[in-house]
């Protein structure tokens, strides 16, 4: 914040008393929004806010569109729809095509063992993984912003969405089921998890485990226990030796063709009953739509699905545009997922997402573009139409593994919590809140739960306002808190007030109970007990109070009616209240809520600084000096 002197230029100390005002020798005209359209723009193109008729606004507006629709706002448009048009022109071919190459073809090699494996989560055909981890890839690589974000099947929204699919398509008691009936079974759970990815968990829990074991087959229990011997030290050998490898270890397709050729060579299948994948169709499905009527059972469990997509997806997506430092569209990274779940439904698909691992596997492979994405739908494209036959003596059991070993890094988040405890305690109980929902009633309400714990937590921390006193510093145009310095030049009856939080129905009340206590209005300062800031700044009665709405990024309703009882209280008690800095949201707001019946346009300001001046103007200089600023 700058200091409160205008053009002139402030006197030394020893001239202090040889000038009107001690601050300056000469104070700036208040800057209104009128004035400084007239100073800084044009007025025939800018008017003032408050003074522009409805009907002006309403023809500037209708011009705005028209010109949209023009060829070069098509053209804009259309490139802020598909990215590629942006970025595809500057693609640097030699550069960067291996390596989205190497990194889509890793990646779709990876999709193809975990697309079958999350499927079963999902309860639905290994099949339908293949389509889920091609289509909304595709229509990512179109649509998103994320360069190095890649999207397809993600564990958490599986079991979410398996879930759901088990409680609307219940497995028969008996559980032997013919063929046919078998079929029928699997088109109602496909259709259930393609409603759900067009409308947008449960966690297995050890009791489950243990009620099943007896039930398990023993050889598909050493498969099992073989498979995560490979798996895991393949995982941890990635991730321990993620810069000097120059490609991850594919240990799932290891896996699954070894498991392949073993189930082939020996019939286990037939021998020991180990189930494996089968035949899986070639092609596509027929698109069609989904089963709409399923809608209204299924839109409870839309949403937490819809906001998890979003969540884990924005996320991603930030955290690597942040590191390689270009930018993404939050709006058109929505608009990318929601057209991505709602087209690949047509096609049987369930919900996906952004995923961690093959996320961070797109990124050490060398990846710098979607286009990798493409490349990834090559492989599965090469899988749904030519190799899908290879996989037919896959067990099963080898896909239960993958999913067990792509969750372990979710167990392993809890080494991070004393560090987090460190960092944020509140962040930490956010964390724990949430894990102990979803552990004990469900991953879709464990996590609604989450969401609004952690909306109160920021509703608390936006009414619990720290207001630090900061003044001018003598000699120079700097502000310093209070109880650093004691030089600093004062002005009895001035008070300038700085709220740095939105003003809302939630923090209404404690923004009233500050000024009342600042300006000595009501019983607000006996009421209060403890405020920050030293009791003297405010034992000169107040004539002028400057309120800095800088920190107001918002307001509602109740939060300006707020705001304009206090101009009326002010002017009841004969303080002279000043705006300064109010964004266009918040003053519409107010505006509308009658602001202007309590005060007039003068007594808005651009800047601190001029209301600052305008104060001093109407204050008579008696004895020393000093500017407190409470911010």
């Amino acid at each position: 914040m700058s200091g409160l002197p205008g053009a002139g230029t402030s006197p030394g100390l020893g001239e202090a008393s040889d000038l009107k005002f001690p601050l300056g020798a000469k104070f700036r005209e208040p800057l209104t929004e009128a004035r400084f359209q007239r100073l800084f723009g044009d007025a025939e193109q800018a008017p003032e806010l408050l003074a522009e008729p409805r009907s002006s606004r309403l023809c500037r507006r209708w011009r705005r569109l028209a010109s949209a629709c023009s060829g070069p706002g098509a053209w804009r448009l259309l490139r802020a729809r598909l990215p590629p048009l942006r970025w595809l022109p500057h693609y640097r071919w030699r550069a960067w095509l291996l390596g989205d190459a190497v990194a889509g073809v890793t990646v779709g090699i990876v999709h193809v063992p975990q697309g079958m494996a999350f499927a079963l989560l999902t309860s639905v055909p290994p099949v339908f993984g293949l389509y889920t981890s091609f289509f909304p890839v595709l229509i990512y690589t179109l649509l998103g912003t994320g360069r190095h974000l890649s999207t397809g099947t993600f564990a958490v929204l599986s079991l979410m969405t398996g879930s759901a699919v088990e409680r609307l398509v219940p497995e028969p008691l008996g559980g032997n089921l013919s063929g046919i009936e078998r079929e029928q079974l699997d088109a109602q759970r496909v259709g259930s998890a393609a409603a759900l990815a067009f409308g947008s968990g449960a966690l297995m829990t050890l009791a489950a485990v243990l009620t099943a074991l007896p039930r398990s087959s023993p050889a598909e229990l050493t498969i099992s226990a073989l498979s995560l011997a490979l798996l895991v030290p393949v995982k941890e050998l990635n991730v321990r030796f993620r810069d000097k490898l120059p490609t991850p270890i594919p240990g799932e397709i290891v896996m699954v063709l070894l498991a392949s050729v073993l189930c082939f060579t020996s019939s286990l299948d037939t021998r020991y009953n180990v189930q494996i994948v089968g035949l899986l169709p070639g092609g596509f499905p027929q698109p069609h739509l989904p089963d709409l009527a399923e809608l209204p059972r299924i839109l409870a469990d839309s949403l937490p699905i819809a906001l998890v997509t979003f969540a884990v997806s924005a996320s991603l997506a930030s955290i690597y545009a942040d590191k390689y430092s270009y930018t993404i569209d939050s709006n058109q990274e929505l608009l990318a997922h929601g057209i991505s779940n709602l087209i690949s439904s047509l096609f049987s698909c369930f919900p996906n997402s952004a995923t961690l691992a093959t996320t961070s596997l797109l990124v050490d492979a060398g990846g710098n573009t979607q286009l990798a994405g493409l490349f990834s739908c090559i492989v599965v494209l090469s899988v749904l139409l030519w190799l899908g036959p290879f996989f037919y003596y896959l067990p099963k059991a080898v896909l239960a593994c993958i999913n067990i070993s792509s969750m372990r890094q979710m167990f392993f988040q809890m080494q991070e919590l004393p560090q987090l405890w460190r960092i944020s305690r509140m962040d930490f109980a956010v964390w724990m809140v949430t894990w102990v929902a979803v552990v004990i009633l469900s991953v879709d309400l464990g996590l609604a739960v989450g969401v609004v714990f952690s909306m109160m937590t920021v509703v608390c921390r936006t009414q619990r306002v720290q207001c630090l006193a900061l003044g001018l510093a003598e000699g120079t145009e700097l502000y310093r808190p209070l109880e650093e310095s004691h030089k600093l030049l004062k002005v009895p009856g001035l008070c300038i007030l700085r709220y740095p939080t939105p003003l809302y129905f939630g923090t209404r009340g404690r923004f009233r109970r500050i000024l009342e206590w600042h300006l000595g209005l009501g019983e607000g300062r006996k009421e209060t007990p403890k405020l920050d800031g030293p009791p003297d700044a405010v034992a000169e009665p107040v004539r002028v109070v400057v309120l800095d709405c800088s920190g107001i990024t918002f307001a509602d309703a109740a939060g300006a009616r707020e705001v304009v009882q206090l101009a009326r209280r002010c002017r009841d008690a004969g303080i002279h209240l000043l705006l300064a800095q109010c964004n266009a949201s918040v003053l519409g707001t107010l505006t509308q809520a009658g602001l202007l019946d309590r005060v007039t346009p003068e007594q808005l300001f651009v800047s601190v600084q001029d209301a600052a001046a305008h104060a001093l103007e109407r204050l008579e200089p008696t004895g020393p000096k000093t500017c407190t600023v409470w911010v």
